[in-house]
């Protein structure tokens, strides 16, 4: 099955590709937990992430912004240690942080797919150097977590978070995905 430049040979990540990368979300818990795991994956490869996404659903009490929020400096710190995820203190911190700004919104879920004017945005890239690090409505989005207590959401965070997101729909026109995507 053709897929998109990015995707390896790895079933984790094909299976990401192909079930989960560009399908619209809008679950708060779902959109929540995309949007810390875009944070720990900067610097580092998705894969990365992926492979240690069932570990944070543990540990990080199955992306629970409520629990997250309270999370203690000790419990951060016991974290720290903890080889099956990406022991980065300021991630860590970055995730009570931004479970705590997440439970301010009004509406989490409006407020992100407002960037996009409340419908995925479908692209036609044929080809990698088409698909951008970052858009303008990426940038607004970053400004507004920004100004709502977010951290580690730049725009380039922001633009991996709409695409796997479903809030842009990034698969090139020759993967299979972006014609069953069309097509529905």
């Amino acid at each position: 099955m053709p897929r998109c430049f990015w995707c390896t040979e790895d079933p984790l990540y094909q299976a990401y590709h192909d079930q989960e990368w560009g399908v619209p979300q809008r679950d708060p818990q779902a959109l929540f937990e995309l949007l810390l795991l875009e944070g720990f994956q900067a610097g580092l490869s998705w894969i990365t992430v992926l492979k240690k996404r069932a570990r944070y659903r543990e540990v990080l009490f199955g992306f629970d912004p409520e629990r997250l929020a309270q999370l203690s400096d000790e419990e951060i710190e016991r974290l720290m240690q903890d080889p099956g995820i990406i022991r980065n203190r300021l991630k860590l911190r970055a995730a009570r942080q931004n479970a705590q700004a997440w439970l301010r919104l009004e509406d989490p879920v409006g407020l992100l797919w407002s960037f996009v004017g409340g419908a995925p945005k479908i692209n036609h890239f044929s080809e990698r150097s088409q698909v951008p690090g970052a858009t303008a409505d990426a940038e607004a989005m970053s400004r507004a977590l920004k100004k709502a207590g977010f951290t580690f959401v730049g725009p380039t965070i922001c633009y991996a978070y709409m695409q796997a997101a479903g809030m842009v729909m990034d698969h090139t026109t020759d993967c299979d995905r972006y014609a069953a995507l069309i097509a529905s």
